[in-house]
């Protein structure tokens, strides 16, 4: 299997004071700002990474933490085979990523995503 990048998903209510601490305080760049979701990148180590999520303590389950894949259908097939709970199905997401949620054996919900190529988004 091979893992492009790992990146904590800090859970939020705070996205504008979020934003600035990571950008004026770290000094890491806004690479992506979806309303629900910004990732912060260091500007001299572009797989160093940080994604903060939007947090209104509603059902919505989140994730702790995105782990980038580069065939998320092998990694999805060999966690039904070994039976980590996933607990947010294989879907094809409108942003362009194709992923699934599953539980590791402390709880730690982990967002499993490839991109999509470019047509199928």
């Amino acid at each position: 299997m091979s893992i492009r990048r790992v990146v904590p998903d800090i859970k939020s209510q705070h996205l504008a004071e979020s934003r600035a601490f990571y950008v004026d305080f770290l000094g890491l760049e806004l690479a992506m700002d979806m309303g629900f979701v910004m990732t912060f990148v260091s500007p001299s180590n572009p797989t160093a990474q940080i994604s903060v999520v939007r947090d209104d303590r509603g059902s919505t389950l989140l994730p702790d933490l995105s782990v980038e894949v580069a065939d998320v259908n092998q990694v999805h097939k060999r966690a039904v085979e070994r039976g980590p709970e996933i607990v947010y199905p294989l879907t094809d997401e409108p942003w362009g990523v194709r992923r699934f949620f599953a539980v590791d054996p402390n709880g730690t919900i982990l967002n499993i995503l490839s991109h999509l190529p470019a047509e199928s988004k």
